[in-house]
């Protein structure tokens, strides 16, 4: 029983190194870009707006080059519609949750992200028709992401939308987001 005991603490010293090195969490938040794509709001052109993102991240090493990044956010996104001598700022809440797989081009420091971000509309302000916007939209995310220190790290990314947001209009989102990071 002893040994057994022994051989347990001594394996979990020796391996939890390594599992830290394995997984890193963090924060990030940053500013969005947000527009509409595809069909229209009879009457009204789209605009962009400036909102804001902000969650946690994680990124599980699977590989020296490659890991794999999910993310856990609030995004806010929509479009200024303008036209019919009025203007509406069209606010979308998500929780928003990407699933990325990270390729390191340099030395672990400059990183490319592609893959798949599933969200859930929590919020909506300014709503264009009387019909709801839909509840769940799904995206393709992609990116770039540099370290400046092993906890410091900024990211660039465009998130195409490929369901239609709205029952009644045919539209997606489009988002560019630029973030600020730090992970423990």
């Amino acid at each position: 029983m002893k040994k057994n005991l022994f051989f347990l603490v001594v394996f979990t010293l020796f391996c939890t190194p390594f599992y830290a090195q394995m997984i890193q969490f963090g924060v990030k938040a940053g500013v969005n870009f947000a527009n509409f794509t595809g069909g229209n709001v009879e009457g009204y052109d789209f605009k962009t707006i400036t909102s804001y993102h902000a969650g946690i991240v994680s990124e599980i090493k699977l590989l020296e080059n490659l890991s794999i990044q999910p993310e856990l956010l609030y995004s806010t996104q929509g479009a200024k519609l303008e036209g019919l001598g009025d203007q509406i700022k069209n606010e979308l809440g998500y929780i928003s949750i990407p699933v990325l797989a990270k390729f390191y081009l340099t030395s672990n420091k400059l990183s490319l992200e592609l893959g798949p971000q599933a969200s859930f509309l929590v919020s909506e302000r300014n709503k264009v028709s009387s019909n709801d916007s839909k509840t769940f939209d799904f995206a393709l995310a992609g990116g770039l992401s540099y370290k400046i220190t092993n906890s410091i790290f900024i990211q660039g990314r465009y998130a195409l939308g490929l369901t239609e947001v709205s029952k009644d209009a045919d539209v997606k989102n489009s988002t560019i987001q630029f973030s600020l990071g730090y992970m423990f």
